[in-house]
């Protein structure tokens, strides 16, 4: 058997893990045989991930964290070496955007809520550097491992509303870059830090924006959808083979890249 693309055995913590992604990754990644790690604030939501894992017979762990809180994110270290002794794969899922940070329709950029910009460049930005800081220590002491970031689409180009969800994520593909080099070139080839550029998937963050009252597509999903070669939105699933790729060693000389998986949105134009 081909091991090539095989995670069995890896250690490999998701932060934003009990959403509608990172619940998809999480439980895909314990199928494979990983040993995953949801670090997320809901509880309640975690400990549901891991007995849906545990039930079948896959191995996770929930662990409460704020990816904003430095000391709290070093404790959830010590507690992740206590309990599996390594860390592999860091997948940076934590996000997310505030409606005071978007410009509707009818405003303009003079309306922006600058708090609300502010608190969402902090969450996606800060939440994705303070993980990767603690986390990859550990992969530096171990010379291997794979920092997998959460860019997006409206990182690679700019998009009409989410202007601070745009300006934070592309801030991410940036530090992506940087940290790629940073590892490699002071601690050695075995350190890689990549990221996924999702496209359009509706997730609790953008169903406000995606989706009508009633559950229709909104008039901004319909123009997505139709910008997007696939003409439809993505499947969480979708991302499980990019995913798998950059957290197995089948991605051993790939870092500082930024992936769409977008069914052809970055691509497409008229």
């Amino acid at each position: 058997m081909n091991d090539l693309f095989s995670v069995k055995g890896k250690v490999i913590l998701l932060t934003g893990g009990s959403g509608i992604l990172g619940s998809c990754m999480a439980k895909h990644l314990a199928k494979e045989g990983a040993k995953t790690v949801i670090l997320d604030r809901n509880q309640e939501a975690g400990n549901q991930l891991v007995a849906e894992i545990e039930s079948d017979k896959g191995e996770a762990l929930f662990l409460a964290t704020d990816v904003l809180n430095k000391d709290m994110l070093e404790q959830n270290k010590q507690d992740i070496l206590h309990a599996c002794k390594r860390i592999d794969v860091l997948v940076n899922l934590a996000g997310g955007n505030q409606a005071g940070a978007t410009i509707p329709p009818d405003k303009t950029i003079f309306d922006l809520d600058v708090d609300a910009f502010r608190n969402v460049v902090n969450l996606n930005l800060f939440g994705t550097v303070l993980p990767t800081i603690v986390f990859a220590e550990v992969m530096v002491k171990q010379k291997k491992g794979s920092v997998i970031n959460i860019s997006s689409e409206s990182a690679l180009r700019p998009l009409t509303r989410v202007v601070g969800y745009g300006c934070a994520k592309a801030a991410v593909s940036n530090f992506t870059q940087y940290m790629a080099g940073e590892l490699a070139v002071k601690f050695g080839e075995g350190l890689r830090v990549n990221a996924m550029a999702p496209g359009f998937f509706l997730t609790e963050q953008n169903r406000a924006l995606m989706t009508n009252p009633d559950g229709s597509p909104s008039g901004r999903c319909k123009t997505v959808m139709a910008h997007t070669p696939f003409g439809r939105l993505g499947k969480p699933e979708e991302l499980l083979g990019t995913l798998q790729w950059l957290a197995s060693d089948a991605s051993a000389f790939v870092t500082g890249t930024v992936i769409p998986v977008d069914g052809g949105f970055d691509a497409f134009s008229i």
